[in-house]
């Protein structure tokens, strides 16, 4: 683009700096013996891991390298790479030598019996993280988790067929202590465990899980949301509980005690993050969770959210999905951004309509906080004037008028920024595509942190915004690492204009952008050559 003053990057070979007269090479800093030796342990468990995972990913690790592997260094074993080579002898082999280990993965490794995992999981008492997915994890295995693992922080059990809903209360109490277990433990993984005969019995031990662990942070089971009404209205008269066992009563007695010596009475949770939360149930799930951080919703075509309910002062992550056929207007979503959007660092909008053209910048001036944003927007439906047309049907010039005042705050702190508009039929009406461009020029230009940029679909000419961003004094892009412009209408030149940027960009997305032609992508992968770049061009 005319007048743009634009360094090119290159990768010259990294040179030593010069010594000084008298002074070596190479300079050892004087590390104490037992820091060293800690460091370099932790350095070899690290590179273990790795090659472990390497060589399970392509299918070249075979059960002798297995055990030479196995060393004392291992503070952290993933074998989800490699189900087939685990045994009941490499889990005894585990035992022994990995005395050290604090995270252990075993996802998938169905050829380990009962007993040995009960046996591996006794001898394990430093893990923090498990995970049991499509292992033979039952009731005897969770109750040696419960009783052994006490510092243990993350449990995943999911798609364990022979785990019961019952199976879960032996995680949470130990009954021959008569003692609640796993205080600790903040997030547990419970997919695809189903109740065998009434849906109930799990929604009762999810329940009881809720309700025993002091810690629990995330529960992810498609039965939560029954689990909390159920915790919500206390109707516990008709939970019978199993022998052995405290009631759900008791448990919540006891929880409303611990809260009442701090001040509180009401029984809540303090569950951080909560996904799938269908919007009738929001008011609950503010209720009983008021320390949600990271919540998913779904809105389906009944009326309007009620976002008054939506009560949670810690919410930094919110992802709001629409699931309807009809979808709701962007500018629904303006009542929950003006009420949370200072404290929100992540924000990701789906299945919205952008029918208010001034919604988007309506919204990012309420969010001016964020690390990252995502939406996906149809078009508003009705007869209008395309973006690029004029009324004779020749196309429209870009409109030059960049002055428009819309977004009032920079963004410091936002990295990713990703925004699609929904192919369709409908083209996006003139005013509304204006705006956009004014609002896009603007989050760009001060958004001097961006790493990955997504503008996909985009029905107008993306030139203009670019030239105007590159053409602005400050850091714009000079972080960028990658960008997609699938399917959006932009030139060779603007394009060879962003690569000339000093900003590491490894990654440039042009699928289905219309004006780009082979001879574009040929003369892109030439310059990528010539000025030695490190950089990835993916086109049709």
């Amino acid at each position: 683009l005319p007048g743009l003053a634009i360094s090119q990057r290159r990768h010259p070979p990294a040179l030593l700096p010069p010594a000084r007269h008298g002074q070596p090479l190479c300079r050892h800093s004087p590390v104490p013996r037992e820091a060293d030796s800690h460091a370099v342990s932790h350095t070899a468990g690290c590179l273990v891991q790795d090659l472990l995972q390497l060589l399970g990913e392509s299918r070249r690790l075979t059960r002798a390298a297995l055990h030479l592997l196995l060393l004392p260094h291992l503070t952290e074993l993933s074998l989800r790479s490699c189900p087939g080579l685990v045994s009941n002898a490499i889990t005894q082999l585990i035992t022994v030598r990995c005395q050290n280990l604090s995270s252990l993965d075993l996802k998938g490794c169905s050829r380990v019996p009962t007993a040995a995992l009960v046996d591996l999981l006794e001898g394990l008492p430093r893990l923090s993280k498990l995970g049991l997915a499509e292992t033979q994890a039952n009731t005897q295995v969770l109750a040696a988790v419960g009783s052994c693992c006490r510092r243990l922080r993350e449990l995943d059990v999911s798609h364990c067929q022979k785990v019961a809903p019952d199976s879960l209360l032996h995680l949470a109490y130990d009954q021959t202590e008569s003692a609640l277990c796993c205080p600790a433990l903040r997030v547990l993984l419970a997919q695809g465990i189903e109740p065998k005969a009434h849906s109930q019995d799990l929604v009762r031990a999810l329940a009881f899980v809720l309700l025993a662990l002091p810690s629990l942070e995330f529960l992810a089971n498609s039965y939560l949301r029954e689990a909390l009404c159920l915790i919500h209205t206390q109707q516990f008269s008709g939970a019978q509980g199993l022998p052995g066992f405290p009631s759900l009563e008791e448990l919540a007695r006891r929880r409303q005690g611990a809260r009442a010596a701090g001040g509180d009475s009401w029984l809540t949770l303090p569950l951080r993050r909560v996904e799938e939360v269908e919007d009738p149930f929001l008011p609950t799930f503010c209720s009983v969770c008021p320390e949600v951080a990271e919540a998913a919703v779904s809105l389906s075509d009944g009326p309007g959210t009620s976002w008054g309910s939506l009560a949670w002062s810690r919410l930094t992550q919110l992802a709001v999905h629409c699931t309807g056929h009809r979808g709701r207007g962007l500018a629904e979503m303006l009542p929950v951004a003006q009420g949370l959007g200072a404290q929100l660092q992540s924000l990701s909008l789906h299945g919205f309509s952008y029918d208010d053209e001034f919604s988007f910048c309506a919204l990012l001036n309420c969010c001016h906080n964020l690390a990252a944003f995502s939406s996906h927007l149809s078009v508003p439906a009705g007869p209008v004037r395309p973006a690029d047309a004029v009324p004779n049907g020749e196309p429209a010039a870009e409109p030059q008028d960049w002055e428009l005042d819309l977004l009032h705050h920079p963004f410091p702190k936002l990295r990713h920024f990703s925004l699609g508009l929904a192919s369709s039929c409908e083209p996006l009406p003139s005013q509304h595509a204006t705006v956009l461009r004014a609002s896009l020029a603007s989050l760009l230009s001060h958004s001097p942190r961006l790493e990955t940029l997504a503008l996909l679909s985009i029905p107008f000419s993306l030139d203009g915004v670019f030239q105007k961003v590159l053409a602005a004094p400050g850091a714009a892009l000079r972080n960028l690492r990658e960008l997609s412009l699938a399917e959006s209408q932009v030139s060779s030149p603007t394009l060879h204009c962003l690569l000339a940027l000093d900003n590491g960009l490894s990654s440039l997305n042009l699928a289905g952008c219309p004006a780009i032609h082979r001879r574009d992508y040929d003369q892109l992968l030439r310059t990528v050559r010539k000025e030695r770049l490190e950089l990835d061009i993916a086109w049709q």
